[in-house]
Formats: C-alpha cells, structure tokens, sequence
C-alpha cells in the first residue's frame, strides 16, 4: 500500500459513523437496512458513508433485489494492518536511514 492510497484509507476511517460502520461489519455481511437501524441518519447518508468505505476499498457491496449488503473487504483490511505495521516499526528500508 502507497502513502497515497494510505490517505484515502485514512479519511476514509476519520468519521465516527464510518469507523462504527467497520467495527459493526466485523460481525459479517449486514443488509444498509440494518445498519441504518443503529444511526439517527437518513438513507441517502447511509449511502455516502458505504460509497466512501467502497471507493477506499475497506467494504464490499453486493446488491440483492432492492437490498444493499455489505461486509468487510478482508484482503484491504490486512493489507492496512501491515500498512500500519510497516510504518511503525523499524526495518531495512525505513525512510528515516535515507
């Protein structure tokens, strides 16, 4: 993962509605229609938070008959944690020895 992609992930998880979103999602798939139940938010900003956790790849969308459903994207989530783990440890390659 690039600082750059980093970035987007990060802006991403910066909104207490959308890092709830995660945390719920780490119980599996949820219909929107459940996860609207937990907010005092309309739909139509249900949907902008699930567009943003898309498009930084954090969740999966599928689509049943008129129903949304979303679960976490597991490969981009480990992919983050080593992110994070990579750029706080110390290593060959860290940027401090350039």
């Amino acid at each position: 993962m690039s600082y750059e992609q980093a970035i987007i992930v990060f802006k991403a998880l910066s909104d207490n509605n959308r890092l709830q979103i995660v945390d719920m999602l780490s119980c599996g798939e949820l219909c929107a229609c459940k996860i609207l139940e937990k907010f005092n938010i309309t739909q139509p900003t249900l949907s902008h938070h699930m567009k943003v956790l898309n498009e930084a790849g954090i969740v999966n969308s599928r689509k049943q008959g008129s129903w949304s459903y979303y679960s976490l994207n597991s490969k981009n989530i480990a992919n983050i944690m080593e992110f994070i783990k990579s750029i706080s440890s110390n290593k060959d390659n860290c940027i401090c020895k350039y």
